[in-house]
């Protein structure tokens, strides 16, 4: 299905010129592009779709989010992908065209 999931940024570091993370989404740790969003930090909690995380969101939030995938039943769902691989691997973002 493909739901931006909330997950917690366990740590942060570079990657062929590319700010990336590992963010824990409830047990299942994935490696995701922080490209997009520059001032989340170690231990904040972010957005991701299809391997990027597209916003930070606060932890109450995050949690609330994922109690209402789980009451709607797609949280095990979302999680199933995640653990089985099937979100590709994020591409570095391409660097924006001089003006």
């Amino acid at each position: 299905m493909c739901l931006a999931v909330p997950g917690k940024v366990e740590s942060i570091y570079e990657s062929q010129g590319t700010r990336m993370g590992r963010v824990n989404f409830g047990g299942v740790v994935k490696e995701v592009c922080l490209a997009y969003v520059p001032e989340v930090r170690q231990g904040d909690y972010v957005i991701v779709h299809v391997g990027f995380a597209i916003s930070r969101i606060d932890e109450a939030s995050a949690l609330e989010t994922l109690r209402t995938f789980e009451q709607l039943g797609l949280l095990e769902e979302e999680l199933e992908e995640l653990r089985a691989g099937e979100e590709p691997s994020p591409a570095p973002p391409e660097p924006a065209a001089p003006q």
